[in-house]
């Protein structure tokens, strides 16, 4: 989000006190697309502080004009990804529950999703996250704690010295590992 953008939507009146409300700017800000909360502090004597939680992009859609960015509720974002850096990964589709899944992972496993470059629908019903060039196979209800698991899987791996070729999480309890 650009300040400056932020600024053109405070409005603020200079000739007004600082113990003016501030609900009204605040509710300016908040209608941005990009923002998820903001809150605004005084700083005495005679200046606000304003803080922006911004939505972040989770995933990069294709469509007929190019890519949009989608945050994790499953929106489009107004950034364009060819004027500003969007390191996120590629989804075949802006699928609300792969997006949800996408923002979980980026909250909770961060390391897992600097790894993830594309996720796509393949077969009804399943997805194939790439990690690092590594194809995972996954179902579509696959979970934040199923897809952790793959770092036990690939730290087991290294171990023994085996690389994998195709990871695959659908079946109960287990992770099957196609070696070379």
């Amino acid at each position: 989000l650009d300040p400056a953008e932020v600024l053109r939507r405070l409005r603020v009146d200079t000739m007004a006190s600082v113990w003016d409300g501030t609900g009204d700017m605040r509710d300016r800000i908040a209608k941005h697309p990009l923002v998820r909360d903001v809150r605004i502090e005084r700083k005495l004597p005679g200046t606000l502080v304003v803080y922006v939680e911004e939505h972040a992009p989770v995933a990069l859609v294709p469509t007929a004009n190019g890519f949009l960015a989608y945050d994790e509720r499953g929106v489009a974002l107004p950034i364009d990804p060819t004027a500003a850096e969007v390191n996120v990964p590629i989804a075949s589709a802006a699928d609300s529950g792969t997006l949800w899944l996408l923002g979980a992972v980026r909250t909770n496993a961060p390391d897992l999703y600097r790894r993830l470059s594309e996720v796509r629908r393949d077969a009804p019903g399943e997805l194939v996250f790439v990690l690092d060039s590594l194809p995972v196979r996954a179902l579509i209800d696959v979970t934040l704690q199923r897809l952790t698991d793959l770092e036990l899987v690939e730290r087991d791996l290294a171990r023994r010295h085996l690389r994998a070729t195709e990871l695959d999480l659908r079946y109960r309890d287990q992770v099957i590992a196609r070696l070379q």
